[in-house]
């Protein structure tokens, strides 16, 4: 079940040595390589920093509304098809897919798709309501085949097959091409606490467009939608229809930076490379940035802002403070069209046979990576910044690639980190003095940090990437290419128009985090890599990535998508997960419906190559997690040849799932559904208790 990726053809002129838990962290000498493989649109003929950094406004609200004597905010969103100047002016545009509000209560409101899409702004305590409608559909109403090449081998929403074959790995008597049918999407708000289970977006409660040419015979729905649309009737009296599903969010998180995009069984990858995702921000309650306090005089602080505001004009001559930042990375070709493989071939040159007379889909790649940086939906973007202090949201939106943000090429910065995705640090994290100016994010995390313009004399400065153009371990890795993938962002730093008002990080008292109940459980699981080998062919590769569970023996047992839940912790229930990586790979694991905090990890030993021996065995002592870790966090770094524990209290009873969230590994087995609280007789199989 385990291979180490020899057979990866990205190789490198060099190796460093960065974050693996035994070793101090920073700072770290690199080595730079190649350029990656991508589209037919050559990264170096891409002009850099050209292009402003679009700052994402606010999505309006449609309504206001009242439930039982309580505000609920409500939205009506869909996701669209349109064209987007994604490179730089001059280059052709690119056909993405983004969401954006159909109405606005306000005449000021924004009715703008695009890619990413607009800020949702949320306040802690107050309801959010969401239609969100799949518009994938032509000006004549007929549905859009998917921008990229879906491969029909995986475990998938497969609406083809029909209400018995929904929702399934199909067989085929020989190697199919791609899904060219309508496109299927579900939205997950990720990071949303307390949400019912109908309103998480499970994999397979998706929904076609009501499209006039749906083929005959396709499912219009995932397995779960009509149960869910039942609990959503009974849960706040919202009726579901022909391409759509309301969901409601009760926003029990602390205050926080959360973000939403589609979630579709075995399409997450391809859908959300298309465009559809937008940052979700919580505000306010007793832990907002209200309640952070000046230690100098022991009032409210002042953070960095505004941010943008619902009704500002767009583009807007505002100057915002608190800006979020989503980092992707991309490929295209030379008429601006997203690039993304079409052959597994793309990755190892394995060239078949496939599926059906290998274990190898013919499409799905086990990793990709873009081999150009976009910042908020536009290519090597570049921002104006004063000579004062900023708060960016950080979010890593790239399909496989881990981060490493370097801001060392930038004198006299200084950069601290506040908040995590589950809200404020115990304390703020001098990235600068203790950890070089580096920011290690994985897929999905978020990262709240103050940067220090003030004393960075005007000019041109870029914002590095170090992390590597290919898998990540933790140890030991090639660096991204400098001229492409290790650039991200440039600044341009300007004497500041007026005084900065907004209290110096070191003297930022931050709210305090509650402690967690006493735990009630400790639950072991897996991750696991699945490999094929052909000795008559010389190849050996990666077929799937997996989750399990660890035997009493010390042995992992793998478990696919559509077997039933292992993880079943009772409503009020404190667990500690334990989870051992078998792999050769750091895993970003994200689990739905709740914030976890992470407890430790420790080394599993290991044999003459470094991998993890099986049964497994712990050694040495358990490592705190890194600073900025503390508090809660919705996703985690799982590094190979460890235990990383994390331990949350599970408190809405309901189906939900944890998963890798490098999104082509989810979309290909390395997701599994988990189950709080007692069976739901009701709900559909396979995934019973």
């Amino acid at each position: 079940m385990v291979a180490r990726r020899d057979f990866l053809k990205l190789t490198g002129a060099g190796v460093i040595v960065v974050l693996g838990s035994r070793c101090t962290p920073f700072p770290f000498p690199f080595v730079r390589k190649a350029a990656i493989p991508g589209g037919t649109l050559m990264p170096g003929d891409v002009d850099k920093f050209v292009t402003p950094l679009l700052i994402p406004p606010v999505m309006p609200k449609a309504a206001t509304l009242s439930r039982q004597g309580q505000p609920v905010d409500y939205y009506e969103i869909s996701m669209r098809q349109f064209d987007q100047q994604v490179l730089p002016a001059g280059l052709p545009t690119t056909k993405v897919w983004g969401y954006g509000a159909l109405r606005s209560e306000s005449t000021t409101g924004l009715l703008l798709h695009h890619a990413p899409s607009l800020t949702i702004e949320a306040l802690s305590g107050r309801a959010v309501r969401v239609k969100w409608i799949n518009e994938l559909v032509d000006a004549n109403g007929d549905f859009l085949p998917h921008l990229l090449p879906v491969d029909p081998t995986l475990h998938w929403a497969n609406p083809g097959g029909g209400q018995d074959g929904r929702d399934t790995r199909p067989t085929f008597t020989q190697t199919p091409g791609r899904y060219t049918g309508p496109v299927p999407i579900v939205t997950h708000v990720h990071g949303a606490v307390g949400v019912g289970e109908e309103s998480d977006g499970y994999p397979e409660a998706w929904y076609l467009p009501a499209a006039r040419n749906i083929p005959s015979g396709f499912a219009l729905q995932g397995t779960w939608y009509d149960h869910f649309a039942g609990k959503a009737l009974d849960s706040f009296e919202e009726s579901w229809g022909p391409g759509f599903a309301t969901f409601q969010y009760p926003n029990e998180n602390r205050a926080s930076t959360i973000w939403y995009h589609d979630h579709t069984l075995g399409m997450t990858r391809l859908n959300v490379y298309a465009g559809p995702a937008g940052f979700y921000m919580l505000r306010g309650g007793p832990t907002g940035d209200e309640a952070v306090i000046d230690t100098r005089t022991g009032t409210q602080a002042v953070l960095p802002g505004p941010a943008p505001r619902p009704g500002d004009p767009f583009p807007s001559e505002t100057p915002y403070y608190e800006i979020p930042i989503a980092i992707q990375d991309r490929s295209f070709n030379t008429d601006g069209a997203l690039f993304y493989p079409d052959t597994r071939a793309f990755f190892d040159e394995f060239a078949g046979p496939y599926m059906p007379a290998s274990a190898i889909s013919p499409i799905w790649n086990p990793e990709f990576f873009g081999n150009m940086m976009m910042v908020n939906g536009h290519t090597w973007p570049y921002l104006d910044v004063e000579q004062r202090r900023y708060r960016f949201r950080f979010l890593n939106g790239c399909d496989s690639r881990f981060l490493i943000l370097d801001f060392g090429k930038i004198p006299g910065v200084e950069v601290w980190q506040i908040a995590n995705e589950g809200g404020f640090l115990p304390a703020p994290v001098n990235l600068t003095s203790d950890h070089a100016n580096k920011l290690l994010m994985t897929l999905a995390e978020r990262a709240d940090v103050i940067v220090d313009f003030t004393n960075v004399r005007p000019g041109r400065y870029v914002l590095d990437n170090a992390g590597p153009d290919a898998p990540y371990n933790g140890h030991e890795f090639d660096a991204a290419d400098a001229q492409s993938t290790g650039q991200v962002l440039q600044f341009r730093v300007q004497p500041a128009g007026s005084p900065d008002p907004t209290t110096p990080p070191k003297f930022l008292a931050l709210p305090p985090i509650p402690a967690l109940p006493s735990n009630t459980t400790t639950r072991q699981v897996a991750l696991l890599e699945q490999a094929e080998s052909m000795p008559e062919l010389d190849f050996e590769g990666p077929s799937a990535a997996l989750l399990g569970i660890m035997g009493a023996d010390g042995m992992p047992m793998h478990k696919m998508w559509s077997e039933p839940v292992t993880e079943n912790p009772q409503v009020g229930d404190t667990e500690t997960w334990e989870i051992y990586n078998f792999t050769a790979d750091a895993h970003p694991i994200h689990v739905h419906e709740l914030t976890f905090e992470v407890v430790n990890r420790q080394e599993l030993e290991t044999d003459e190559e470094g991998m993890s021996r099986m049964p497994a065995k712990l050694e040495d002592e358990p490592m705190p997690p890194e600073p900025w870790e503390a508090g809660r966090k919705d996703t985690v770094i799982s590094y190979p040849g460890q235990v990383t524990r994390i331990r949350a209290t599970f408190e809405k009873a309901g189906q939900f799932v944890w998963h890798c969230h490098i999104v082509s590994h989810e979309d290909n087995e390395m997701m599994r559904p988990y189950r709080i609280g007692p069976a739901d007789p009701g709900a559909p199989q396979p995934h019973h208790m």
